[in-house]
């Protein structure tokens, strides 16, 4: 196989180059410990699509900084005892996707939701209000404020955490048996959701994003969406005066940085070819998960894109809890 990144056995050990904040693990207690100041306001409201023996939901919640978000949710029809859960996570600039998608897991026994990410293709809101630019896109936005707090991902982290707090305490849902999973940026927020919310029982992320900044801005050549911060680079700090500065603070929601918190099994999905989220950020992420509950599948000449057979064996994966 040709070489676009690293070769496998590198790949295998690499660690990462992007720093970490001392204060990473307090950072984000605090964080999620501050979601329980938070009135929810729940919202189930039926949807007008409608499949055999399945519920189907529009779902709706307060989240940090007082943004409603939204959420596609599904369940059987009916539920004995308590039913295992999926959630999933959307990739960059996209939404929770058709009700279709939904179907599978619900078919076969799961409570499940797709998040909104707030701000991007779907009905989440994004009512955040930052200092300086958004240039080309979220990674950047809020980098220019003195708090991490902020940055526009730590309110996303913080909604994927809190999707997976109010499905776990639902008294039909089995709270030891909650997984979830995602393509690219929703790859990154299954790692998130894994490593904030100690609970959750496996993930199957894809091509991760949000992993090892560092790494991805200074490959050739940048892609979208690293090249955002590529470009902020150029337009705000041409001689990278502050290169360090800037590279500490996009460690707060680098998700490398917390992937040592998971205690769930993880399966992850790479494609060899992947130059959009180079496979060296995503190991970056991988290999600081403690212990041996993980594994990964490698797609020697795919890259970021759709994976065959993946969907499938992401399902049977799940269908593991049952």
């Amino acid at each position: 196989m040709s070489i676009t990144d690293m070769p496998l056995s590198e790949l295998k050990t690499y660690m990462g180059s992007s720093p970490c904040p001392g204060d990473i693990d307090a950072f984000w207690d605090e964080s999620v410990a501050g979601l329980k100041n938070i009135d929810a306001d729940v919202e189930f409201i039926p949807s007008s699509f409608k499949a055999p023996g399945i519920e189907c939901y529009e779902m709706y919640f307060t989240g940090a900084g007082g943004a409603r978000i939204h959420a596609k949710f599904a369940k059987p029809a009916s539920i004995n005892g308590k039913a295992p859960a999926v959630l999933r996570y959307h990739g960059y600039t996209f939404n929770s996707g058709d009700w279709c998608e939904k179907l599978n897991y619900a078919a076969t026994g799961f409570v499940t939701a797709a998040l909104d990410c707030r701000g991007q293709g779907g009905l989440s809101e994004d009512n955040g209000q930052v200092k300086g630019n958004t240039l080309q896109g979220h990674i950047i936005r809020g980098l220019d404020e003195q708090d991490p707090r902020k940055l526009y991902y730590h309110n996303v982290f913080l909604d994927a955490v809190q999707l997976a707090h109010i499905i776990m305490a639902l008294p039909y849902v089995d709270e030891t048996r909650v997984g979830c999973y995602g393509a690219s940026q929703g790859g990154a927020l299954s790692f998130v959701c894994a490593a904030l919310e100690p609970r959750i029982n496996r993930i199957a992320p894809m091509f991760p994003f949000l992993s090892d900044y560092k790494r991805a801005c200074n490959m050739f050549p940048v892609v979208h969406p690293y090249a955002e911060l590529k470009e902020y680079f150029r337009s705000f700090d041409p001689l990278r005066k502050h290169e360090e500065e800037i590279y500490m603070k996009l460690g707060y929601i680098d998700i490398q940085n917390i992937t040592p918190r998971i205690k769930a099994l993880v399966r992850m999905y790479t494609g060899f070819m992947d130059d959009i989220c180079p496979p060296s950020t995503q190991f970056a992420a991988y290999n600081k998960i403690p212990g041996d509950r993980k594994t990964f599948v490698l797609y020697p000449d795919f890259g970021h894109e759709m994976l065959p057979g993946c969907s499938d064996e992401v399902l049977q994966y799940m269908l593991e809890m049952q």
